[in-house]
């Protein structure tokens, strides 16, 4: 029968048997025993599937990253050891040395500094495109070696709601993927397959762990883009993988599985930036409240924007929930239940006022995090995104007097007092 996405919240991933443990196991090992070299073997070669050694696949970590393909409606998933690890491992999987992507300017500092320096060090390219680009000039930023388009369904922190439908058709214009980091609304209030999204990211340090408790990562393909459409431009999924015995990935796993595939057996296996299974097992823990948290979440970060959106200290609101949102009408189609409990605001008197905000409030803490169950606060340009220069930091949308409030689950009016209380002293 299927199932609601807050059952699938609940119960998804991980189904005991008769007489099996309710809870996920916690698989803490790092090898399995074989009783003969000949199976092992098989396993090494994609013959078989199994496991061998968890620096490739763990079963906790399995178990999960199941939930989290249900939930976003996708063919195949993968844990990682953080966010950042796996936008790495997306884009590295099917982009590298010699080529181009494409991606939104409006996206957290850390995967910026990936895509614009780190990779570049690699040998790819990146070109930057403002997620209010018109239809021109984002023709204008695709080459003949892009690879992928790249955004955020709800930028960190400038606010910006991707549109993902016209980014999702200008990639497949040019026969290339869309890959969106869905970590701010979850896919409980957004699953950006439904609108032509190819592959989905996630740090799962944020809202699905919910309580700042372990670091990590995912990713989810939708198994509906079509490789072999567009074979030359990515060999590594349709061509002979020498390192696995002349495998080639979309015949031996079809579209549904190829790209998890590949991302498991080569990038896992020479990186190895897993997640632990004690993480996971957090993790799963967490998930299982995300379908009830993100209505919380929402509905403070709703009502702390109207309440700043309206006192005299503050200079200005970004939260796609306010119909003065320059994202509103983007929001009302792509996230009409709601957003995430994050909210970006200037306090009048700039960047000194802002820190005096912070530096006093009682409830809300500074800390370099974000979406969790305890309201917490950050001035990025000072922190998150230091190290983005100035022209960096505008095409990002960060002013120097912008302050990130995440938005916890607490009680409603509690934050607001607080916050109020804090701003007298701004």
């Amino acid at each position: 029968m299927s199932e609601s996405l807050a059952t699938t919240c609940v119960q998804g991933g991980y189904r005991p048997g008769d007489a099996e443990p309710r809870q996920v196991p916690i698989y803490q090992s790092t090898t399995w025993k074989y009783d003969t070299s000949e199976h092992m073997g098989r396993l090494f070669d994609l013959e078989e599937s199994g496991y061998f050694y968890t620096r490739l696949q763990n079963p906790t970590n399995d178990f999960v990253a199941v939930k989290i393909c249900e939930l976003e409606g996708g063919s195949a998933a993968m844990l990682t050891s953080s966010g950042q690890a796996a936008n790495f491992f997306a884009v590295f999987n099917i982009a590298g040395q010699g080529d181009h992507v494409v991606a939104s300017s409006a996206i957290y500092g850390g995967t910026y500094n990936l895509l614009c320096h780190t990779m570049a060090r690699m040998g790819l390219e990146c070109t930057f495109v403002s997620p209010d680009c018109s239809d021109e000039e984002l023709e204008a930023a695709f080459r003949p070696n892009t690879k992928a388009v790249f955004g955020e369904t709800i930028a960190n922190p400038a606010l910006n709601v991707l549109d993902i439908e016209r980014f999702a058709n200008a990639a497949h214009a040019h026969g290339v993927p869309l890959i969106v980091d869905n970590t701010f609304p979850t896919p409980v209030n957004c699953r950006p397959f439904e609108w032509g999204a190819d592959i989905v990211t996630h740090s799962t340090t944020k809202y699905m762990d919910g309580h700042g408790a372990g670091v990590g990562g995912c990713i989810v393909d939708s198994g509906k883009f079509d490789w072999n459409a567009h074979a030359d431009k990515f060999p590594g999924l349709t061509t002979p993988d020498e390192s696995y015995h002349g495998v080639v990935y979309t015949e031996r796993f079809g579209l549904e599985g190829a790209f998890i595939t590949k991302a498991t057996s080569q990038l896992m296996r020479d990186f190895g930036s897993i997640q632990s299974p004690q993480n996971a097992f957090l993790l799963n823990m967490g998930l299982e409240s995300l379908h009830v948290r993100m209505a919380q979440h929402c509905k403070n970060g709703q009502s702390v924007a109207e309440f700043l959106s309206g006192h005299p200290k503050v200079a200005w609101v970004r939260y796609c929930g306010l119909p003065d949102d320059p994202n509103y009408e983007l929001a009302q189609k792509y996230l009409p239940n709601g957003s995430c409990g994050v909210v970006s605001f200037g306090v009048k008197g700039g960047r000194e006022a802002a820190e005096r905000f912070m530096a006093n409030l009682k409830l809300a803490q500074i800390a370099t995090h974000v979406a969790d169950a305890r309201t917490c606060v950050l001035h990025p340009a000072n922190a998150t995104h230091r190290q983005m220069n100035d022209e960096e930091l505008a095409a990002a949308g960060i002013s120097p007097d912008l302050v990130r409030l995440s938005c916890g689950i607490e009680d409603t009016a509690d934050l607001i007092a607080d916050i109020d209380q804090a701003l007298s002293f701004a």
